[in-house]
């Protein structure tokens, strides 16, 4: 469900938005959820899972990789 609600930005703000192709419903969605961790909890984590099941194969081959061989900075790093 949405609800629209009204928020104050100042033109430049608006016009530069708009310039750049920037959904400013979008945009505050992102960052609430960024800032609140919790936000659509349930929806972000069905869409990891999805994500990892569509990619399981890849994943599941790189980590077989680093367990052979290692991380490509094995040896490299100073911590």
């Amino acid at each position: 469900m949405t609800k629209r609600v009204s928020i104050e930005l100042d033109e430049e703000a608006i016009a530069a938005a708009h310039a750049a192709n920037i959904d400013l419903s979008e945009l505050l969605i992102s960052a609430l959820r960024r800032r609140i961790p919790t936000l659509h909890a349930a929806e972000r984590e069905k869409a990891a899972r999805e994500w990892y099941e569509e990619n399981k194969m890849a994943v599941d081959s790189c980590n077989e990789l680093f367990e052979r061989h290692g991380l490509f900075s094995d040896g490299v790093r100073s911590f």
